[in-house]
């Protein structure tokens, strides 16, 4: 048996907290930002999700679960290490959303190691 992560996409039912809000999610293909996502999508936000270009493939799934939702969902693929990009995806957001209400900084990089005693101070 291989378990799956749970982001929320058959268990969450959302209550409409957000309703008409929206939201900037970076990092929102995968892990933590892929379930904020959701859960925003479901609380009646739309959102829009930044992920490096060859996440791809997970940014679309989630696109598909927002709009599943009822949402807009505004794909902006990019690497938010660039400022200028940085200023490119807030304006794309907004632009695509209309307008911004929330910003999700949760971009990440993900590094594992066989031992904790493999980190480096």
């Amino acid at each position: 048996m291989t378990p799956r992560p749970d982001h929320g996409e058959t268990s969450y039912r959302g209550s409409g907290r957000l309703a008409g809000r929206k939201a900037l999610i970076t990092g929102g293909d995968s892990g933590m930002g892929r379930a904020a996502a959701i859960a925003f999508a479901r609380e009646g936000a739309d959102v829009a999700i930044n992920y490096l270009p060859q996440e791809e493939p997970d940014a679309a799934e989630v696109v598909q679960l927002i709009r599943a939702a009822g949402r807009r969902a505004a794909p902006l693929s990019g690497d938010i290490r660039d400022k200028s990009f940085c200023r490119q995806l807030v304006s794309q957001a907004a632009a695509q959303l209309g307008g911004l209400d929330i910003l999700v900084s949760n971009a990440a990089r993900q590094v594992s190691r066989a031992s904790v005693l493999d980190i480096s101070d």
